[in-house]
């Protein structure tokens, strides 16, 4: 499959910028594909468009505010976003605007000059490692002095923004628990504790699985053929009450509904003739058509980038040409796109 056959026309007025200001008051397309029908409905009409049977499963990884400034000797700033902390104190990072610093390097931190972070190896495209003065957990650090870490297409000021609270708070689930994502499963941004009510009120239980989303998941592919890209790996974790739910759906027959891709992913990347076990593991499973669904029914999820990996996995459940018909009707009908966007219930 070519890589250009994900491409489309997004005029930019509708790349949403802020969130709406209820979570649930968002735009939901609702498309059949029994009969390929679609409906304009509103989030909150989710509870009735599912089945009785249905089973929920939502990813619970937390956003961790990931984008930092440190200021070189010269008063120039460098943007940073944390990735990981192999070793307590030390972090891997991408840096933009730092050019080519040799190890020893020392920049202080914008937000709080009294630490430092000094400069240890370099691993090629503005990933470096880099040393902390402040021997505390890099979470906590973070959490005085970082902002979320929101995809390039959500332009906010360079320092900081009026909007910093509210994206701190907007920019990631109610539901989030496990602190580690990069970047926010947006598909559950849409729900709110009396939605989550409703649902529990028409008997729809949840799963709660655990993937960390990483930078990788916004990178466009840059390959003409979607057979050579190279897929980005992320970290997903499922407890034994998660299995034993999943079990229970699938000896029940009950259809398996995933909220977003990541969540689709996790599942996808469990072996279809095996029960699910309690798992902590890595996946880069890359997901486009054509592909046979071992585990998923259903799926809730956001309308993506052109030319991404997540809209490769949406043309996988609905064909690619629907992919396309969908996301024409969405624009010609003025949908909100992308993290702060509408969202898409893939029935």
């Amino acid at each position: 499959m070519r890589t250009d056959e994900l491409d489309f026309h997004l005029p930019p007025e509708l790349i949403a910028q802020t969130p709406p200001e209820n979570r649930s008051a968002s735009r939901l397309l609702h498309y059949v594909r029994a009969d390929g029908a679609i409906h304009h409905r509103t989030f909150s009409d989710l509870p009735s468009l599912l089945r009785p049977s249905d089973v929920l499963v939502f990813n619970d990884s937390k956003v961790i505010p990931a984008r930092f400034s440190l200021k070189k000797t010269t008063g120039g700033q460098i943007e940073g976003l944390f990735l990981s902390e192999p070793v307590l104190g030390q972090w891997l990072v991408l840096l933009r605007d730092a050019g080519q610093p040799p190890p020893g390097t020392i920049f202080h931190f914008d937000s709080d000059p009294s630490i430092h972070a000094t400069i240890l190896t370099s691993h090629g495209q503005g990933e470096f490692l880099i040393q902390i003065s402040d021997s505390t957990a890099a979470i906590e650090i973070l959490s005085r002095i970082g902002r979320m870490p929101l995809p390039p297409y959500i332009k906010r000021r360079k320092q900081t923004d009026e909007r910093d609270e509210l994206d701190r708070t907007r920019y990631q689930t109610i539901y989030a628990d496990s602190p580690g994502a990069i970047a926010a499963p947006t598909a559950g941004l849409h729900f709110t504790p009396e939605l989550l009510r409703r649902l529990d009120d028409a008997g729809i239980p949840r799963v709660m699985i655990t993937l960390h989303v990483g930078a990788g998941t916004f990178k466009p592919i840059a390959t003409s053929n979607l057979a050579d890209h190279s897929m980005h790996t992320e970290t997903f974790s499922i407890s034994l009450a998660a299995a034993e739910m999943l079990n229970r759906a699938k000896t029940d027959n009950r259809r398996i509904v995933a909220v977003g891709t990541t969540s689709a992913r996790v599942l996808e990347s469990l072996p279809p003739d095996q029960p699910f076990s309690p798992t902590q593991s890595q996946t880069n499973i890359f997901i486009y058509p054509p592909y046979r669904w071992k585990h998923l029914g259903a799926l809730v999820t956001n309308f993506h980038l052109p030319r991404s990996t997540l809209i490769a996995l949406v043309a996988s459940m609905t064909g690619l040409d629907e992919q396309r018909r969908i996301y024409k009707e969405a624009i010609a009908e003025r949908y909100s796109f992308f993290s702060y966007g509408d969202a898409m219930f893939i029935d």
